[in-house]
């Protein structure tokens, strides 16, 4: 029997999903969520056995009395906790992606050779008309620390290794990535952030982990650090990241996600010279080849087998 999906995004457009699902899954029937009741094809609700979903509305998924998973459809899982009426007893299992993994490696990097070559400061001087050379270190002596080791963490760890840097990871528990030095736990990250030039923020976010970016850790970091922030603007505190930019002890920040998006037009962001804001845009989600993670879980869950990278429903991640 073919197993009928239901599509639920606001934001996203449910066509090209559509076609990545009947190329891989024929047959698939495919149903999108709509608020409006005159275009929502959901049906009949006990005929749904999967949800992908970003940013669930409100009690729809706790409706469906014969879901058997619930897919994110993005890296992070922290959305699907806006509901307070999700269903207790169905999986949540998040998206590993390639594409996703690569482009959100691929932005990592461009930020931290940006900031490594200083290229914000030529890109002033081109601004001014001014030829001038700089003397910079060599990527060996350039540490990079990056919060989170987890699915894109580690990939961006790894990928960094080969370009020389001095890499290192923080997270709940101890990690093994060749190259990279591992700290972990609470009593570890302030010694982390000591020995962090370039700090690079790929956390889920969790209770725990809210905030985390505040005037404690950023005065643990050295003097000049920078931020590359891509995974939530919840880990962030504003006021105090704006406070250490503002006495020179954090030298620049790149922001990808933010407390509410888009960001507002009077937010201080926007005309601070220290800060550069990209529109979550870091890594986005594929049709394609997120459909095909879809898919082998579906097939898996089948075939009566347990899905792959469920969401630790105490840790949020």
């Amino acid at each position: 029997m073919t197993p009928t999906v239901l599509f639920m995004a606001a934001e996203g457009k449910p066509d090209p999903w559509r076609d990545a699902f009947l190329a891989q899954m024929p047959g698939v029937d495919f149903r999108v969520w709509n608020p409006d009741p005159e275009k929502d094809q959901t049906g009949d609700k006990s005929e749904i056995d999967y949800a992908i979903v970003w940013k669930p509305a409100a009690g729809v998924l706790a409706s469906l009395p014969n879901l058997k998973a619930v897919f994110s459809m993005g890296a992070g899982v922290d959305h699907l906790f806006g509901d307070p009426e999700l269903p207790k007893d169905v999986p949540l299992v998040r998206l590993v992606d390639r594409c996703l993994t690569q482009g959100m490696s691929e932005y990592v990097i461009y930020w931290v050779i940006h900031y490594h070559r200083k290229m914000g400061v030529y890109a002033k001087f081109r601004a001014d008309n001014v030829w001038k050379r700089m003397r910079q270190a060599d990527a060996e002596q350039r540490r990079v620390g990056i919060l989170g080791l987890g699915e894109l963490g580690g990939d961006a760890a790894t990928k960094l290794v080969p370009l020389h840097y001095q890499v290192a990871g923080w997270s709940r528990s101890k990690k093994e990535i060749p190259g990279v030095e591992s700290f972990h736990g609470e009593d570890q990250l302030i010694p982390f952030l000591n020995r962090t030039e370039i700090l690079v923020c790929l956390l889920p976010l969790t209770p725990d982990t809210t905030g985390i970016i505040n005037k404690d850790t950023l005065a643990a970091l050295p003097e000049g650090a920078f931020i590359i922030n891509c995974a939530r603007g919840g880990h962030v505190v504003d006021d105090d990241l704006l406070a250490a930019l503002d006495s020179g002890h954090i030298e620049g920040a790149t922001l990808d996600v933010f407390h509410t998006e888009p960001l507002p037009a009077d937010h201080p962001y926007w005309s601070h010279p220290k800060v550069t804001i990209t529109p979550h845009m870091a890594s986005l989600t594929v049709p394609n080849s997120s459909t095909e993670w879809y898919v082998k879980n579906i097939e898996r869950m089948e075939r009566g087998e347990a899905p792959l990278n469920t969401v630790d429903r105490g840790t949020r991640y």
